[in-house]
């Protein structure tokens, strides 16, 4: 019989383990046997000094991870001119070091955005008693790495999703915000470790009102005054089932709570939960320009985009302008037309914010194509003339041959 060979492992050090924080990575002992999982909390001091003396261990994949995790909190650390006594003491969190998904979900974007879908759609419509932190955390965790494995893809799904399809309106307005959220975030000089707390508060933002969402956007008539009240109060409700949900985490719950309230102006004169909720909220208005529903039809992204950058009063707002720079003028997913008349779709962000990858869908006759054509709007006649709402496309898209194309 073969024997197998013991899991290579590498020592953590003891400043890692801290009571009453999730631990960062699985511990092991020496052999590579698991004592305890990624996430679970020391309860208190004794059991700390019992590790340490024991020796804890990490898979050596896991500590390549920690190292990486605690690489990017120190740079951010330093960046916003924490103590030098923080700075030694720094722990990353638990959520950032956890393994990536495979990648094998990148092969297949379509299927993999659906997945998360799914799961958000559980998560928000009937949230766990006991772990709905960490399956929010996983969710985030898993949405960020489409995200980074290609941003104009995961653009492009989301936004088709949310233009066209009134089911499931809550999951897809939710996960399309916290995409524009973690984008334009990119684009503001914020401290990193802000980044997690807008992502889950923006997934969340809704959590009090998921159904009433879905309701709404299949709804004829107006808004009744039961359901007035519920809208008007879902912020503060929201956070508050958090918070009886176990959900500790401050600025997430808090940019929750005002994601409705946070006034114009220039962000650096907000507390931070206020500038989360402000980019929230411009992303949120974004989003749901760019959805049909029953009673109203969508805009097109520049109409959408438009709302977003101009405030209560019609100034320029800064985190509206921080998400046109993240997704351009013509965002993936939205569609243009074009000079010599023939309507595309916009597959990848350019170089510009005006010079958008297009293919076009609808010819100059006004059928659609066959195949989708990609044009080069740098050339006269194909320049992109203005945006095109949804309900002027009239046809299904094979979202797989549009991201082969892109």
């Amino acid at each position: 019989m073969r024997r197998s060979l013991p899991m290579p492992v590498v020592q953590l050090p003891p400043t890692a383990l801290r009571v009453g924080q999730p631990i960062p990575v699985a511990l092991r002992d020496a052999s590579g046997r698991l004592l305890l999982a990624r996430g679970t909390l020391l309860a208190d001091e004794q059991q700390r000094q019992q590790l340490i003396a024991r020796g804890v261990y990490v898979d050596s994949r896991d500590s390549e991870q920690f190292k990486k995790a605690l690489a990017g909190k120190l740079d951010s650390m330093v960046r916003s001119n924490a103590l030098l006594g923080q700075i030694a003491r720094a722990v990353p969190d638990a959520a950032d070091c956890a393994p990536a998904a495979p990648r094998k979900d990148l092969d297949d974007p379509v299927a993999a955005w659906h997945g998360v879908m799914l799961r958000a759609s559980a998560l928000l419509h009937d949230p766990p008693q006991s772990d709905f932190a960490t399956r929010v955390h996983r969710l985030e965790r898993d949405a960020l790495m489409l995200l980074d494995g290609d941003a104009d893809a995961a653009l492009l799904m989301l936004i088709h999703s949310t233009t066209s399809e009134l089911h499931q309106y809550s999951v897809t307005h939710a996960l399309l915000v916290m995409g524009v959220c973690e984008l334009a975030a990119r684009h503001l000089a914020w401290p990193a470790e802000w980044r997690p707390s807008l992502r889950r508060a923006a997934l969340t933002m809704n959590l009090a009102m998921t159904s009433l969402q879905d309701q709404l956007a299949l709804q004829d008539g107006p808004v009744t005054p039961p359901q007035r009240t519920m809208i008007d109060g879902h912020a503060l409700r929201a956070a508050q089932r958090m918070r009886e949900l176990g959900v500790a985490d401050r600025l997430w719950l808090e940019a929750v709570e005002h994601h409705h309230s946070s006034p114009a102006g220039p962000l650096a004169d907000l507390p931070p939960m206020l500038q989360l909720a402000r980019l929230i909220q411009r992303a949120d208005i974004f989003a749901a320009r760019l959805s049909p529903r029953k009673a109203r039809q969508a805009m097109a992204a520049t109409a959408a985009a438009k709302a977003a950058y101009v405030d209560e009063n019609q100034q320029a707002d800064e985190a509206g302008a921080a998400i046109i720079k993240a997704l351009g003028i013509y965002p993936p997913g939205s569609y243009v037309r074009l000079a010599n008349t023939e309507i595309g779709i916009v597959l990848r962000r350019g170089r510009r914010a005006n010079e958008p990858v297009v293919a076009s869908i609808v010819g100059k006759s006004g059928t659609p194509l066959g195949e989708p054509a990609m044009r080069d709007i740098r050339q006269k006649a194909c320049e992109i003339t203005g945006g095109v709402a949804p309900h002027d496309v009239k046809l299904r898209l094979n979202l797989e041959r549009l991201l082969q194309l892109g």
